[in-house]
């Protein structure tokens, strides 16, 4: 998958819900996104038509005509989506070392309480597993 551009990668609060919603159910039409999505909050099918088309323009959906409707389908997965974030933000303000990325990084694990961090522990230690050393 290419690499994104950061600015493509910030996305609303509508364009992450509906991202969500692709996530979960699989591919949609833009009626049955505005169903999940659209009609709880009082929004026309042409506001999430509209953050569909964004979010295909970024790169984060495809689509394939059915009928007389786009049904789109996520082209990228939740943690794809994640590290591409992680990555944007560390070359736009990171250092060379990372190191404080990886401060600021393991400050939220902190803050999300003492189990986060064990599950981070668990996680470098298996990766340190994986490659032999």
């Amino acid at each position: 998958m290419p690499m994104l551009r950061f600015p493509d990668l910030v996305l609303g609060e509508l364009e992450r819900d509906v991202l969500d919603v692709l996530w979960t159910d699989g591919p949609l039409n833009p009626g049955a996104v505005h169903e999940r999505v659209g009609a709880p909050r009082g929004i026309s099918v042409n506001t999430v038509s509209s953050a569909l088309k964004r979010l295909h323009e970024k790169g984060l959906l495809g689509r394939e005509k059915v009928s007389h409707a786009y049904v789109y389908r996520a082209i990228v997965t939740r943690a794809e989506l994640q590290r591409q974030l992680i990555d944007g933000i560390a070359s736009q303000f990171g250092e060379e070392s990372g190191a404080g990325l990886l401060a600021a990084f393991v400050d939220l694990a902190e803050e999300r309480g003492e189990e986060t961090l064990r599950r981070l522990e668990q996680m470098i230690a298996a990766r340190l597993g994986e490659g032999g050393g």
